[in-house]
């Protein structure tokens, strides 16, 4: 059995760009560690032209879990989850997390749409053509054909 003391563990956690354009958002930094206990900050430098960001988390081996989304100005559009904060300066984005505790380790994503659909078993990541017009599953098993 694995004992951890809270002087001596330091936590990891990763703030991944996921399913945006690199002139949309971008990562201040791609990972973080803190010990157990502080305050960790994740935070996205973001387009002028972004109206809403959607947060999510994943835990090894598990598919990603809805956080949290806000819009722009930091108004938080689905109920808060306690010890996640949300603040929005001029062009970035800070989701911060207070008393961070081993359960936090795990992988942090922001996009600027929805990319994780019904699908609870895996990534179900969809991606838009550049002027939006054609939605692509990634995962589809079948080619795709245009008429």
């Amino acid at each position: 059995m694995l004992s951890l003391q809270n002087s001596a563990f330091s936590l990891l956690l990763f703030a991944i760009l996921s399913g945006v354009t690199c002139e949309d958002l971008t990562p201040v930094k791609t990972e973080e560690f803190s010990p157990e206990g502080s305050s960790v900050t994740l935070s996205y430098k973001a387009g002028s032209n972004v109206l809403y960001y959607f947060w999510y988390r994943q835990y090894p081996g598990e598919p990603p879990e809805f956080l949290i989304s806000h819009s722009a100005s930091g108004a938080v559009g689905t109920n808060p989850i306690p010890g996640l904060n949300i603040t929005v300066e001029s062009n970035r984005i800070i989701l911060s997390i207070s008393s961070a505790a081993v359960a936090d380790s795990a992988v942090y994503y922001c996009a600027v749409r929805p990319t994780v659909t019904g699908n609870t078993t895996t990534l179900y990541k969809n991606l838009w053509s550049k002027d939006n017009t054609i939605l692509i599953n990634i995962h589809q098993r079948e080619a795709l054909s245009v008429t």
